[in-house]
């Protein structure tokens, strides 16, 4: 293969398509095509470029498609080989400058599709010692696009990139759990009030609360894992509709087997390739996973902060680190950031659930049109959650310490453990001694000696609090 010219490209060239010629800078490898999306989606100021694993996706079917295009005698060696390693350096990052259409577009996502056929077609051309724009020695529909349509590749790019990426995801989330599971393991002995509706109910320990926190999030995990398989399916080889027109026999099964190789994951062939193009149920699914996580992750940040609020007027019972200062008027004031950070991803991700969903119900007859806000979304969602949880994990929940001095003297007055007593007096007895214990501020043990209700011992045994938080 001839290496790239050293010959300085000319400022503008030519090129054409159905809507005829226009200019386009010469030194970049996106084409007249991307040209026109540039110019017709000027939205969110995102480019696809910045969607790594989506243009990592890209690139894989490319070179996947170019591989099996050249197995079944469609495309000549030497252009395949071109094909392929421009492919390669677009899954490997060293082009996604060149992704510059507007993540947010109309057409079904086909200015992405056209965006990476006209720099991996300009690439190969300059890797065949061609310059960029001589589409007559290698096209971007011909040969990079050759047996596809926007309506397979697109979305099975779409489905690699939420598997990555979701994999990350898993991974931080994970961590996260891990680091709540410590907590809870070094508040195992901390005894305090627990609350119902933001009132004293019962004892508990601070391990057991972080120990549940740990808990929902390790559910979330084992949800967002459960995805993966689901993502697997593929409905490359169906072209625009799912009939696999201008796609040759054996195209489908070499295609597939070719990506999964190239990317490692367990893909496969969608059984009726009809229903998969038109269907993105998948996607509305990913979404509603991700939404459960951020709103159950987000609840655990509310209560971190309620945990943490004061330090002197409010519950105070932990102590969150102070990673900032937390006012600009209140000297010494420092605020939970780091949860409230956590809340307002939360947030997003619950408005992005609602986008996908209108996505996903817009869709008409044999294709959704709307995959491109879907995947933004869906990215964002999974990417904004990841740096969540690992920012909540390192400078909030690793550096989190409990209050233990204020905890014990609470539990010393507390009234919550009376209804250690109900099995024994009954639930209207220890009702009256909870009233006259709050409105005399003696203690529930001191009231039940002076009634001669229980004896020492059996008194000391039924107002445990290590015992109703059941840890003895």
């Amino acid at each position: 293969m001839t290496q790239p010219s050293n010959i300085p490209a000319p400022e503008l060239r030519r090129e054409h398509d159905s809507l005829g010629d226009r200019d386009v800078p010469g030194a970049a490898y996106w084409g007249i095509s991307t040209a026109r999306a540039v110019e017709n989606f000027p939205v969110s100021g995102r480019t696809i470029g910045t969607l790594r694993s989506l243009i990592y996706g890209l690139g894989a079917v490319k070179l996947s498609a170019a591989r099996a295009n050249e197995d079944l005698g469609l495309l000549e060696t030497a252009k395949s080989a071109a094909i392929q390693q421009a492919a390669r350096e677009v899954m490997d990052g060293r082009l996604d400058r060149e992704f510059v259409v507007d993540a947010i577009q109309g057409g079904a996502g086909t200015s992405t599709n056209m965006n990476a056929n006209e720099v991996i077609a300009n690439r190969a051309l300059e890797l065949l010692g061609r310059t960029k724009g001589d589409y007559s020695a290698l096209h971007p529909i011909d040969d990079v696009n050759r047996s596809q349509s926007t309506n397979d590749a697109y979305p099975t790019a779409i489905k690699i990139a939420l598997q990555r990426d979701l994999a990350a995801l898993c991974t931080e989330h994970h961590r996260l759990v891990g680091a709540f599971e410590s907590k809870a393991a070094e508040f195992a002995g901390i005894i305090k009030v627990g609350r119902t509706q933001l009132q004293d109910a019962v004892p508990m320990s601070l391990g057991q609360e972080f120990g549940a926190f740990a808990e929902t999030l390790r559910e979330d995990g084992c949800r967002l894992q459960e995805l993966l398989p689901h993502l697997a399916e593929s409905n490359l080889g169906a072209t625009a509709i799912g009939t696999g027109i201008t796609a040759p026999p054996g195209y489908r099964e070499a295609v597939i087997r070719e990506l999964a190789s190239v990317t490692g994951l367990p893909l496969a062939p969608a059984a009726n390739l009809v229903e998969a193009t038109s269907d993105t149920g998948v996607f509305l699914l990913v979404s509603g996973v991700l939404k459960r996580a951020a709103v159950k992750l987000s609840k655990i940040c509310n209560d971190l902060r309620l945990l943490s609020s004061g330090p002197q007027a409010g519950f105070a019972e932990i102590f969150l680190p102070a990673v900032q200062a937390g006012s600009s008027i209140m000297p010494g004031k420092v605020n939970p950031v780091i949860p409230e950070m956590v809340n307002q991803v939360a947030f997003r991700v619950v408005g992005a659930d609602a986008t996908v969903t209108m996505a996903v119900e817009a869709g008409q007859l044999q294709l959704n049109a709307f995959e491109p806000v879907i995947i933004d979304s869906l990215l964002e969602s999974i990417a904004w959650l990841g740096v969540a949880c690992r920012q909540l994990r390192t400078h909030c929940v690793d550096g989190i310490t409990a209050n233990t001095a204020l905890l014990q003297h609470r539990m010393l007055d507390s009234i919550s453990v009376v209804t250690g007593l109900a099995p024994l007096i009954g639930y209207a007895a220890a009702a009256e001694l909870a009233k006259e214990a709050l409105a005399t501020g003696r203690g529930i043990a001191k009231l039940v000696a002076e009634r001669g209700l229980q004896d020492q011992h059996q008194m000391k045994e039924a107002l445990s609090a290590r015992t109703l938080a059941g840890l003895d």
